[in-house]
């Protein structure tokens, strides 16, 4: 039985309310519990059915929780297949468009189930004890091929260890942990158990699960079948030293029957993403160099898979490819930032491009990153995270004429009953050396511009990632409470080029990516709407690194507000868990080897100018920007006499914001912090 859904037509206005801009209410903090966006979007293969995680926030228990749904495309008719509670992820459609299979909690550990949509039945046909990832059906729909997690055998150190035996009734410490692997702590996980992808089997009317690949390497999904069925193709770094080859992958495919591997790309650089097209004749990847530089494109390649040979396409387009999908046997659907916005476009096999649309979003709702994602049908069709500046994401749908249509509206229960603040596009030159620089703004509701507001200047992180027109919860927050929100993809931002991404080679932060956001401040003062006497700084991670040097660097602003910064290269990258790529990648050599070039990038070395008050926001978990960062600037302020509050958020990771509770109080407390130093 099918339940109706709503379904708007794209162009309808989303900034639409059933109230004048007098009677609605702005957003409020506890709003943010009421969100809600569309995510993991998939498209059967006959473009006949859409599955999506409806994810939402609990106000109750504080998480994100997801509910599995399907849409009829021909009739936007949606179903609920679960809304139980339990998480759902890992969509993943059988060939022939009946069966959907996915990762669930629903038996206490996560295991892999299939829906079987005209009958409404549903199965678990994993018994795993690690939680299954990248599921991918046969061709002949008989088995799905999936990746897991497998311990490592204990080394030869942890077996010699002997310890006594504790007598009986004894309290002792618990057991001491024991680590030797280059990679051993995960932001979100902690310090973990040796372990390494492997790729599995499993009958799709369920059975027991059969481990395909072995060894101590780097294995990586999306899994990917040849024609007949007979093999996997997959991404791996089989190499002894993988671990400290930060920016290399082949692909290999393993035999089913008898496991055996074989290395179909040897290309220096990173090989992955690849899928087959229907018929098997051919198989597109991406590939990326080596370089030990922190921006890598993705490059569009296919292979003709009977002679190996392979051809790169659109090789003039300056922009980094995700996610290819064959859409039928002769082009391939591609996704690409541009100028802070996601691009869904379709490729021919001939190097023809067209683009389909730019308005993909909306599944990062505390900031307006770049982000979203898409899934193609064979005719054609295209399923999609449709965002704005207005809303998170809906499902979105392109028909395979290319029509689209937006097939929920999950937000206008709230939204359209909420004045948002206006968001404007910017554009100036760096008063560094004149390089255009591209930005937004947002206006409060009720915006008069013959009055003059109190400006926030909100940094993104990365900082090899973008902002754009979508929607942020945080943002519209702070118009809310009357400022004028500045954001902007300042150098080294995605979606604007190799060359423009290379800028802060080297140089993050520095006095180049200040110049960019000062000339920001400059150019939307110059609007004559801006109270140049109340002027703030905020940013998270990348971010909070920017904030924390600009306060170095001006005494302009009135206060700021850092999260998860980095305050000193040195200790950061010997503590965090992203050391041995950001390294590789973002400087000149170890930090013993090149001592001066991470201190003179370090916020620390300019602590002795700071004079700006300063707040802190760290999760006490966070191993990306370990809170001993956070620490070290708290004290170097206080010992400065420098107005200064640390706040340590309990439990969190370097996702500070993933809680509701927490993004609220990342954005509240930052408004407190304004407050008191804001001048009438």
């Amino acid at each position: 039985m099918w339940l109706k859904a709503s379904a708007l037509a794209v162009g309808i206005s989303l900034l639409a309310s059933p109230y004048t801009a007098a009677e609605a209410e702005t957003f409020k903090a506890e709003d943010i519990f009421q969100l809600e966006y569309a995510n993991q979007v998939t498209i059967s293969p006959d473009g006949k059915y859409i599955a999506y995680i409806r994810t939402s926030f609990d106000d109750m228990k504080d998480s994100t929780r997801g509910s599995l749904w399907l849409i009829e495309t021909d009739t936007g008719e949606a179903l609920p297949i679960f809304d139980d509670g339990h998480s759902y992820g890992n969509l993943s459609w059988s060939n022939d468009s009946g069966r959907l299979a996915f990762t669930s909690n629903r038996n206490e550990k996560n295991q892999i189930h299939v829906y079987w949509v005209e009958q409404q039945k549903v199965a678990k046909v994993s018994q795993v004890h690690e939680s299954p990832s990248s599921l991918s059906w046969s061709n002949d729909d008989s088995t799905i091929a999936f990746m897991m997690s497998v311990k490592a055998p204990p080394t030869d150190f942890a077996k010699s260890v002997k310890m006594p035996s504790k007598p009986e009734g004894a309290e002792w410490s618990g057991n001491p942990v024991i680590v030797e692997e280059t990679y051993y702590q995960r932001d979100g996980k902690g310090i973990l158990d040796p372990a390494h992808q492997q790729v599995f089997t499993v009958p799709a009317l369920g059975g027991t699960a059969r481990q395909l690949t072995e060894g101590p390497y780097s294995h990586r999904g999306p899994l990917t079948w040849t024609a007949d069925d007979s093999s996997i193709v997959f991404s791996a770094n089989r190499n002894e030293d993988w671990a400290y080859q930060v920016n290399e992958s082949d692909l290999y495919s393993v035999s089913v029957n008898d496991k055996k591997l074989s290395q179909v790309t040897d290309i220096p650089g990173q090989e992955h993403s690849a899928q087959f097209s229907p018929n098997g004749e051919r198989l597109t990847y991406l590939h990326s160099g080596n370089e030990p530089v922190p921006y890598h494109k993705s490059q569009l390649w296919v292979m003709d898979w009977d002679s190996q040979d392979s051809q790169q396409l659109q090789t003039e387009l300056d922009r980094s490819f995700s996610n290819p999908q064959w859409t039928g046997q002769e082009s391939i659907a591609v996704q690409f930032a541009d100028r802070g916005k996601n691009v869904i476009a379709s490729v021919s096999l001939d190097d023809q491009m067209t683009r389909l649309t730019d308005d993909v979003g909306g599944t990062y709702v505390s900031r307006p990153y770049t982000m979203g994602s898409f899934s193609a049908a064979e005719n054609g069709a295209i399923a999609y995270t449709q965002g704005s500046a207005y809303r998170p994401a809906d499902v979105g749908f392109i028909n395979p004429n290319a029509e689209l249509t937006a097939l929920t509206a999950l937000n206008e229960d709230l939204l359209g009953y909420r004045e948002l603040g206006e968001v404007h596009e910017i554009e100036f030159e760096s008063r560094y050396d004149g390089e255009p620089i591209q930005g937004w703004y947002i206006t409060p509701p009720g915006f008069d511009s013959s009055k003059e507001y109190p400006l926030l200047l909100e940094i993104h992180g990365g900082p090899h990632l973008s902002y754009g027109p979508h929607f942020a919860a945080e943002h519209q927050r702070y118009a809310a409470e009357g400022y004028v929100v500045l954001y902007v993809n300042h150098r080294g931002s995605t979606s604007y080029g190799k060359d423009f991404a290379m800028l802060l080679d080297g140089n993050y932060s520095s006095p180049y990516d200040f110049a960019d956001h000062m000339s920001g401040v400059d150019a939307l003062i110059d609007k004559g709407f801006i109270d140049s006497n109340n002027l703030f700084i905020a940013g998270g991670s990348a971010g909070g690194i920017a904030t924390a040097y600009a306060v170095g660097m001006t005494d302009r602003f009135n206060a700021a507000a850092a999260t998860n910064p980095v305050i000193n290269w040195v200790s950061k990258v010997l503590t965090a868990d992203s050391s041995v790529g950001q390294i590789h990648n973002q400087f000149p050599g170890m930090p013993w080897e090149e001592i001066e070039h991470y201190w003179e990038r370090s916020p620390l070395s300019l602590v002795g100018n700071v004079k700006t008050p300063v707040l802190l926001f760290t999760g006490e978990d966070d191993r990306r920007t370990p809170i001993s960062e956070t620490e070290q600037f708290y004290q170097a302020l206080q010992l400065q006499q420098v107005d200064t509050a640390m706040v340590r958020v309990p439990g969190a990771s370097h996702g500070v914001t993933a809680r509701p509770s927490n993004m609220i109080a990342k954005i509240e407390h930052a408004l407190a912090w304004f407050a008191k130093y804001k001048q009438d």
